[in-house]
């Protein structure tokens, strides 16, 4: 009895001893097991990220190979001949570095449509573009998307309409020359400076104000009563009708709602608020045909379509005695009104602005600030030569401001009626989508 106990415990013992060998056998090969697949995980995510980065150094060798490597195109060309390979010939305007610059731009606008690229119409900016491709100022693609070269101009101008201080942005190389530029140029467009500007300078973004000139004879402020077919030759202003026309100009300085003065704009619209920083008018003189002309001058911060014709063509009918000044008082209203837009001929884009600019930049000792001074007395010149000139040949040629003070008549400088035909206006031809405004630089 004693002799079957001790056993029983002693067999008991042995199998306990023998399932607690076993169990710490399997757990050891289970953590074996683990940290095995565990240093074999580690070990792909280290082999794999060792080669993406084997990778990445390669790619990054090859960019800086590709652009340092320089390649023999004759040899590549015959090479992709022979072996039937077509590859467009390679430009050396490609690898011209360029940097971003201004130009002041000068031109007669009497036989273009207008400043800005219209596929199918001359323009100055065609003329311009084409000029710089020959001269390897622009690449072929900067040529056929001139944003590519980043360019902007100031300001827009439309058919017929002059610019004597027209600023633009392009990137433009570092070597230039403007003389055997402008002889490619026709004589009514000259390029009279270039001056290297910040990266991020933009032509129109940059420009904080405006002035425009309109050129016109005195004898359009003759009064109504008086038969101006007579006069257009030998009319003089007195003193007090400029002092009349100069008070009338005055009304339109300041800020002010300009919804009448333009087109598509009602009087709600923020942006028909423009502020008009002055607006005054020479003293009378002489063409060299014998018509006393005189030149009015505006400035502001921005215009919109038309509005500087209207602005003109409303106050020659107060001065003549059309209307009077309570037409241009409700004209700045919401009212709606009828009133005429001057001709084409004698509106000129004199100067662009950037104070805010050259009060920042132009005194950092890199750039210089872009008043053009070194280029006045040239810019003076080709302002007689080309664009007065041609302003004082039409208009005793063809007498535009005489034929279309006839139509001040048919406008009633009353509330407009939307449903009435439009009463004859200066016609300056067809106008384009692409160039669609002569004072406008929105």
């Amino acid at each position: 009895m004693l002799l079957s106990r001790i056993i029983n415990r002693y067999t008991k013992a042995v199998r306990l001893k023998t399932c607690t060998t076993r169990h710490k056998s399997f757990a050891a090969a289970m953590s074996e097991a683990l940290d095995k697949l565990e240093l074999e995980n580690e070990a792909r995510k280290a082999a794999k990220a060792s080669e993406e980065e084997a990778v990445k150094e390669t790619n990054r060798v090859k960019r800086n190979l590709k652009r340092k490597k320089w390649v023999d195109w004759k040899t590549q060309d015959e090479e992709d001949a022979a072996s039937g390979v077509k590859r467009a010939p390679f430009d050396p305007a490609d690898r011209i570095k360029r940097k971003k610059s201004a130009i002041l731009l000068s031109y007669c606008g009497a036989n273009y449509y207008g400043m800005q690229r219209n596929p199918g119409m001359q323009t100055i900016e065609e003329e311009l573009f084409k000029a710089m491709l020959k001269h390897k100022w622009i690449t072929e693609d900067s040529f056929e998307q001139v944003q590519i070269a980043c360019f902007q101009r100031a300001a827009r101008t439309d058919k017929g309409v002059s610019a004597a201080r027209q600023v633009c942005s392009v990137k433009l190389p570092e070597e230039l020359d403007l003389e055997a530029f402008n002889a490619d140029l026709p004589k009514q467009i000259r390029l009279f400076g270039v001056e290297r500007v910040t990266k991020g300078f933009n032509a129109k973004d940059q420009c904080n104000a405006r002035t425009y000139t309109y050129t016109l004879p005195t004898m359009a402020f003759a009064s109504c009563e008086e038969k101006i077919e007579d006069l257009h030759d030998t009319f003089r202003l007195s003193p007090e009708l400029l002092e009349k026309v100069r008070e009338t100009l005055k009304l339109y300085e300041g800020t002010k709602n300009f919804h009448n003065f333009t087109s598509k704009k009602n009087f709600l619209d923020p942006s028909s608020k423009r502020f008009i920083m002055s607006f005054t008018s020479s003293e009378p003189f002489q063409s060299p045909q014998g018509i006393e002309f005189v030149t009015l001058k505006v400035k502001g911060q921005s215009f919109m379509l038309h509005q500087i014709r209207k602005m003109v063509g409303l106050a020659i009918a107060i001065v003549r005695g059309n209307t009077t000044t309570e037409s241009l008082e409700r004209a700045l209203t919401e009212e709606r009104l009828d009133l005429p837009m001057a001709p084409g001929l004698g509106l000129v884009l004199d100067t662009v602005h950037y104070e805010r600019y050259n009060d920042r930049y132009g005194k950092d000792g890199i750039h210089n600030p872009l008043t053009w001074q070194a280029q006045e007395a040239q810019v003076q010149e080709f302002i007689e030569r080309e664009i007065f000139s041609q302003i004082y040949k039409t208009e005793a040629e063809q007498r535009n401001m005489l034929d279309w003070i006839g139509t001040l008549h048919y406008h009633s400088y009353d509330t407009r009626k939307d449903d009435a035909p439009p009463p004859p206006a200066a016609t300056d031809g067809k106008r384009s989508k692409a160039a669609a405004d002569d004072d406008n630089d929105e």
